[in-house]
């Protein structure tokens, strides 16, 4: 019986976390902050939030 174990070349996501963005570059790739719950008719016309 012959013991085989899984090599990758890339480091686990897990052992090897990626550090934390600055939060201008983290706006300028992913946009604003967006709510959970999209405004209402009402909230867009007349700009509430």
């Amino acid at each position: 019986m012959t013991h085989s174990t899984y090599r990758s070349s890339s480091p686990d996501r897990w052992t090897m976390p990626r550090g934390a963005s600055d939060t201008s570059l983290r706006r300028q790739i992913h946009g604003r902050i967006q709510p959970l719950d999209p405004p209402s008719f009402l909230e867009r016309l007349f700009g509430m939030r």
